[in-house]
């Protein structure tokens, strides 16, 4: 064979190579749960003295029952519900500010936090979440529920919650609440 017919097949079979190699590469990232009208990236720089807050309610367990008892917090207002519900979080991770029995386990980070157009949120914790857990029913139900009441009970276009930890689906937090699937909320659970 001469050279002018093997230059293109060796050009030919080389960019097939570079594109196989691209199209696999790029099946590892995972699209995001992102519902794009509610989840931008950046609320915005907005003096402090300026912005507004609001009141919302965290649920934390008791020492004395088996109740998620609330505990109202302060949070900066904005027009998109995922900046609110994202501090909302947040203040549930840090814990109780009136020495209650924290829902969240400490070293526990919020990663990320969609809202669909139907209401289900999707909150991606980080593995904190489930490994600094404590074992058993009544701590894995509260956690579980101090998440979904708290964002259910404060933002009227939640429905539901969905737990995601470090990215993934999970079947249980430790092997009691199923999380294969969006959870409402148990008003139940509430303290009067």
């Amino acid at each position: 064979m001469d050279i002018k017919r093997i230059l293109p097949l060796a050009v030919l079979f080389v960019l097939l190579i570079v594109l196989v190699v691209l199209f696999f590469s790029a099946g590892d990232e995972q699209p995001p749960l992102r519902d794009p009208v509610s989840a931008p990236d950046d609320p915005g720089e907005v003096p402090a003295a300026a912005r507004q807050t609001r009141t919302v309610s965290l649920f934390f367990l008791s020492e004395d029952d088996l109740l998620l008892h609330p505990e109202e917090r302060e949070i900066y207002t904005h027009e998109q519900t995922i900046f609110e519900a994202k501090q909302t979080i947040e203040e549930l991770v840090r814990g109780s500010s009136n020495g209650a029995v924290a829902s969240v386990p400490s070293g526990t980070r919020l990663r990320e936090m969609y809202i669909t157009r139907d209401g289900v949120a999707y909150v991606d914790f980080s593995r904190e979440l489930k490994d600094n857990h404590s074992s058993g029913t009544s701590a894995e139900m509260a956690t579980v529920f101090a998440i979904v009441n708290t964002l259910t009970t404060n933002f009227k276009s939640i429905k539901r919650v969905f737990i995601l930890i470090a990215g993934n689906e999970r079947e249980t937090l430790n092997g009691h609440i199923d999380l294969t699937r969006p959870l409402l909320p148990r008003l139940d659970l509430i303290a009067n």
